[in-house]
């Protein structure tokens, strides 16, 4: 049995039964998971392992990396220069990044960046991981590439090129990074231990990832055998130059090690923000309420920022997707907890998310890489949280 450490308030115990149950039937290797109900922590749970090939416990202070869940944070850093009037969300982006408009993109407002509808999900050469770790070689590569759509036509989602094309945008108009930003006017605010580009100082707290591969690998299967609803997915997978490949291969080599510390200390603002769930909870509590007099974004501002801006067919995930301005809205494969929830997810399992509607504010973070439909405990986690507050 996995020991569960940490607080549950009455009423959320339902919380804490759905974690266990992650540990002992789902595959959870280490994990934590934070709820903020009406700006106030009700769930801080962690358990289990930080690092497998140690047997490092997970702790109160353990960092994760979570992927594309990051793209939450960015965004916010975004829509506070949005609120501040420094930021045109419709504005053309080559108004404040004039190297962009090369290759017919003049026109392409700010907005189409962050709800993935810019058709820059990948690049006609890839760089060399060294030069996109660097910053600004990865800049203007985008800036010089050509649409792979015509832009405002379709959406589809910017795995890795996201975080460069929104934070070159925050960059050029704050005189900031995204991470050095994000950890002067969020971070600091609110007290959270959450980074985009991690200090040296912190990298001993950090776990280690653990991947599982799929039980069957479909691209092996044939045709025939696969259900319809899949094989326009599968065709893509196994053709190296589609969109649903090369979105994710803008590096060279294309699979990037998120453990080693150099990715871990560049900015990657799309990709490798590592915190607690806990920072992840805190920081989207603030979005929709004030959590110790702190309040990111003002309500007007953040209703805006999640109205819906792209849904349908994804261009690059072949399947339904929705987007706000920068955030993920509701699926029937990521329910959050209602309708008028946003956040975004990240790569084999973490989750974050707010909805304003029932005043919660939700952080997930794990080391366990779970790929496919099977993994349910994040959705699990916020089913129990839907539950607990009716």
């Amino acid at each position: 049995m996995t020991t569960i450490s940490g607080e549950v308030a009455p009423g959320f115990e339902p919380v804490r039964e759905a974690f266990a149950a992650n540990f002992e039937q789902h595959g959870d290797i280490g994990a934590a998971v934070c709820v903020y109900w009406h700006g106030r922590p009700v769930v801080d749970l962690w358990g289990g392992v930080a690092d497998p090939e140690t047997d490092r416990p997970w702790t109160r202070d353990t960092l994760q990396l979570v992927y594309s869940a990051t793209k939450g944070a960015t965004a916010t850093a975004a829509h506070m220069l949005v609120e501040r009037g420094m930021l045109d969300l419709d504005a053309p982006a080559a108004t404040y990044w004039p190297e962009f408009a090369a290759n017919g993109k003049a026109e392409i407002p700010v907005r189409w960046l962050l709800s993935h509808q810019a058709g820059l999900v990948a690049l006609d050469k890839p760089l060399p991981l060294a030069e996109a770790l660097a910053w600004d070689p990865m800049a203007a590569a985008l800036a010089a590439q050509r649409p792979q759509w015509t832009p405002g036509t379709a959406h589809g989602y910017h795995g890795r090129t996201w975080g460069w094309l929104v934070g070159e945008v925050i960059r050029r108009v704050s005189g900031r990074s995204p991470g050095h930003f994000f950890a002067d006017e969020i971070a600091g605010p609110l007290g959270l231990d959450f980074f985009i580009g991690l200090p040296a100082s912190e990298r001993e707290r950090v776990s280690r990832m653990a991947y599982r591969p799929p039980a069957v690998d479909l691209t092996t299967v044939p045709e025939a055998s696969l259900p319809e609803d899949v094989r326009e997915q599968v065709a893509a997978w196994r053709d190296p130059n589609s969109l649903s490949n090369r979105a994710f291969a803008v590096t060279d080599p294309a699979a990037i090690d998120f453990d080693s510390p150099e990715v871990q200390a560049a900015e990657l603002p799309s990709s490798n923000g590592i915190g607690t769930a806990r920072a992840l909870a805190r920081m989207y509590a603030a979005l929709i309420g004030e959590v110790e007099g702190v309040r990111l974004l003002s309500p007007e501002t953040l209703a805006s920022a999640i109205s819906e801006r792209a849904s349908g067919k994804d261009e690059v995930l072949l399947s339904p997707s929705r987007f706000g301005t920068g955030y993920m809205l509701p699926t029937e494969d990521n329910p959050m907890t209602g309708p008028n929830a946003f956040g975004h997810t990240g790569r084999g399992g973490s989750l974050a998310f707010a909805d304003p509607e029932h005043g919660v504010a939700f952080g997930y973070a794990m080391n366990h890489i779970i790929s496919g439909s099977v993994d349910v405990r994040a959705a699990a986690l916020a089913e129990a949280v839907r539950k607990s507050v009716g």
